[in-house]
């Protein structure tokens, strides 16, 4: 019994003892090592003081490199520094050591992978992790580091790191993106501080900057809020002749970093404890507008208007036919050139971002006149800026070359003085004489109609006329229907056609000769209400019928919206949804949006109207099944609306003799296999080119996504259909795919010509409301 439990206890412990090798030992925590000692890559880290970051070897995720670098200790892996980002370990035998030149990392073999660079030799160094995730080497005894992580960053920039230049050292601090998510490894797009003219922090790939945050302008960046100060970090900027560097300092109990995704997005995060997960607060670019250069030279892009890019005053299109095809990339040209001593002078255009100041003149001391005569005088200058400096009083910017990457910011933009040759200068102040006498004469015509309304006023004692009545119709634009058809369509108003009586008087129901059921209301003789409300009425629901209110898939006028147009209006109705989710003061999910919500003006530029009506419109998979609405829902319905535009059918009502599906399930079944083209609208051939066709079917496909995540947020739809260089992902199976059982009968009234617009109006009468499904008889 006693050889039993030796052996039992023998076996016991070793299996604790093999179970215990099997997974990596870590050391006691200690945020520093002394020359001659090393940390085993496999068993042992650095701990800075108060726990909040690590140091050791980390494995990404499905790769099979190891790379030495620096994580957040309490938050799910999140890697802020890498050191051997490009010569990586290949097997689990590495040891990061300290000797008197600094630290050095080696494999199994003794090879150098890495090491910290220093021309300074230590006699006791060491090695220690900060709490602010900074890597530091510094004499035993002294406070002064001769070199840290914060010099060499990675991806992400963390309070208190640099990104910028030391114009006496050399030291240009960038981040430079991963090349994936999973690899570590130097990837495309690099983002720091040009030095040349104004300080201005860009975006690169390569050599070619694909953004730019505006100049640094005395007091702050134009052309971006991003760089102010918040309750979350407070900025800070450091221009003088020694250098320029940005850097930020974050609230004490927040965890806040910026980072550049290997997309070439420079993005800001802050932690959140209560959904244990990183919070996106800002990425730029943020939109179209955004992107370098994207109006070409002399161009000026405006995020809220079709299209989006226009040349700057005094300038005209260098290739008219690329411009109508939304390609501006080649910018514009002056129209007068004569701006050489001929009596030219500058126009301001305000709420600008600066262009791009990379080698132009900056003067710090020189005074607003000054700065434009020192412009005017040089036949070079196109242009110059007033900059109010941090120290107090002004100064002078000029550019010379040209004047790129452009944009109307809606609030806190600057001045730019742009030089013009006398006749476009005259001719603005024509314009403006013009303007002044049309205004002065519209004020005395004001005037004068005030004072007859009021002496008419005083004479009339009837509010309302016929003539009035006449007007309030022929403003409505009602169309008026012969008494006889009516009649005939409710059978000479039968007792057996009345469905209900009001106010007013009894509500018949007829049958128009093309089929269409509709409802009459005819005024009773003991009617309790007059004509004038009888009156009131039909003109409110004309008005709700407006003629703008066109019917985007009416098969009768569908011909008449060119492809053209269409595209026009699809980019509009994004541009005003994103506005919704992002650019407005409060985020407002629409919650109704279809195409009958779309308001088309004289020129047929689209506004979304009906904001959160009862009455939901294109309903998105997750409000049918859980009643959840999100910005994601809106995209569902706008994803609908798109593939109604290029296709000109409904996605309700929609059948096809091959099968059962909804316009949906149509789309979706002709992209899987390879025949996207064939749902475009017979009345456009001819008009399209096949690539914009394509992208705006696969942007309509991956809007309907049945999972939310896995749709496009709002800025990312309106990028896809702008640019044409943004590469698609691809759409899989939308939402509401499976095939409906309908009967012959149902499909034989598809045919129906007859045209009618549904409106839910509700009328307040005293306390009481009333609220009826109207069918309005005047057709679009």
């Amino acid at each position: 019994m006693g050889k039993l439990i030796w052996r039992c206890s023998v076996s016991i412990l070793l299996f604790f003892w093999m179970t215990m090798a099997l997974f990596p030992r870590k050391s006691l925590a200690i945020d520093s090592i002394k020359a001659g000692e090393s940390i085993n890559g496999n068993t042992q880290i650095l701990v800075s003081a108060q726990q909040k970051f690590v140091l050791g070897i980390f494995n990404p995720k499905d790769s099979k490199f190891r790379y030495l670098g620096i994580w957040y200790k309490n938050i799910p892996q999140t890697v802020v520094w890498v050191a051997n980002r490009d010569k990586p370990l290949v097997n689990y035998s590495a040891k990061l050591t300290l000797k008197g030149q600094g630290l050095v990392l080696q494999n199994e073999s003794d090879g150098i992978l890495w090491s910290s660079t220093s021309s300074t030799f230590l006699k006791d160094p060491i090695a220690q992790l900060l709490d602010n995730g900074n890597l530091v080497i510094r004499e035993s005894g002294s406070e002064n580091y001769v070199w840290q992580s914060f010099d060499y960053p990675s991806d992400t920039l963390l309070p208190g790191m640099k990104v910028g230049w030391d114009l006496i050292t050399g030291m240009n601090w960038k981040l430079t993106s991963w090349k994936s998510s999973n690899d570590p490894s130097s990837g495309d797009f690099t983002y720091g501080m040009d030095p040349g003219g104004l300080p201005q922090l860009e975006t690169r790939r390569g050599n070619v900057t694909t953004y730019r945050g505006g100049p640094w302008f005395g007091r702050r960046f134009s052309g971006t809020t991003l760089f102010r100060d918040t309750a979350i970090h407070s900025p800070r900027f450091n221009y003088s002749a020694e250098g320029a560097f940005f850097s930020y300092k974050s609230a004490e109990d927040l965890t806040v970093r910026y980072a550049l995704s290997a997309e070439g997005k420079f993005e800001q995060f802050y932690w959140m404890d209560d959904v244990n997960d990183w919070h996106l607060l800002y990425e730029l670019p943020g939109d179209a507008c955004d992107y370098y250069g994207l109006c070409g030279n002399f161009g000026i892009c405006t995020s809220s208007t079709i299209p989006r890019c226009d040349c700057m005053h005094g300038y005209q299109p260098k290739s008219p036919d690329d411009w109508n095809k939304r390609r501006w990339v080649g910018g514009c040209v002056i129209r007068d050139n004569q701006t050489c001593k001929n009596g030219e002078g500058f126009k301001r255009i305000s709420n600008v971002k600066l262009p791009d100041s990379s080698g132009d003149l900056v003067n710090v001391n020189m005074s607003i006149h000054d700065c434009e005569a020192a412009c005017l005088s040089n036949c070079s200058c196109l242009a110059y800026g007033i900059m109010e400096l941090s120290t107090g009083g002004y100064g002078c910017i000029t550019w010379f070359k040209k004047l790129v990457d452009i944009r109307i910011l809606p609030d806190n933009g600057q001045d730019i003085y742009l030089r013009l040759a006398a006749s476009e200068l005259d001719s603005d102040n024509r314009k403006l004489v013009v303007v002044l006498c049309l205004s002065v004469a519209s004020l005395i015509s004001f005037l004068i109609f005030v004072a007859c309304f009021i002496f008419w006023r005083r004479r009339t004692i009837k509010v309302e006329t016929g003539n009035e009545v006449q007007s309030q119709e022929n403003e409505a634009e009602m169309p008026l229907y012969d008494f006889t058809m009516l009649v005939n369509a409710t059978n000479d108003f039968s007792l057996s056609n009345k469905i209900g009586e009001g106010g007013f008087g009894p509500v018949y129901k007829g049958m128009l000769p093309c089929g269409q059921e509709i409802a009459v209301k005819r005024q009773a003789e003991g009617s309790s209400q007059g004509q004038t409300e009888l009156r009131n009425e039909v003109l409110l629901i004309s008005k709700l019928q407006h003629r703008n209110l066109v019917k985007l898939l009416d098969n009768k006028k569908r011909s008449l919206l060119k492809w053209k147009k269409r595209l026009d209006i699809i980019i509009g109705i994004a541009r005003g949804l994103l506005y919704l989710h992002r650019d407005s003061r409060l985020i407002i999910i629409h919650r109704d949006l279809k195409v009958s919500n779309i308001l088309l003006d004289n020129d047929m530029n689209p506004k979304i109207s009906d904001f959160g009506m009862a009455r939901i419109g294109y309903m998105s998979p997750e409000y049918v099944i859980d009643g959840y609405f999100s910005m994601k829902s809106d995209i569902f319905s706008f994803g609908v609306i798109l593939l109604e535009i290029v296709s000109g059918r409904k996605n309700r009502g929609f059948f096809h003799p091959d099968h059962q599906l909804n316009l949906l399930g149509h789309a979706w079944k002709l992209w899987d296999e390879g025949n996207g083209l064939e749902l475009m609208d017979e009345t456009l051939k001819d008009q399209f080119q096949k690539c914009e066709a394509i992208r705006c079917i696969q942007v309509g496909l991956l809007c309907v996504q049945e999972n939310p995540d896995e749709r496009p947020a709002m800025w990312s739809v309106l990028s896809m259909l702008e640019s044409e260089n943004m590469v698609l992902s691809q759409p899989k199976q939308p939402g509401f795919y499976t095939e409906r059982m309908v009967s012959n009968m149902h499909k034989l009234a598809v045919g129906n010509s007859c045209t009618s617009n549904e409106v839910t109006l509700t009328l307040l009468d005293g306390l009481q409301e009333r609220v009826g499904s109207v069918v309005n008889l005047m057709v679009i």
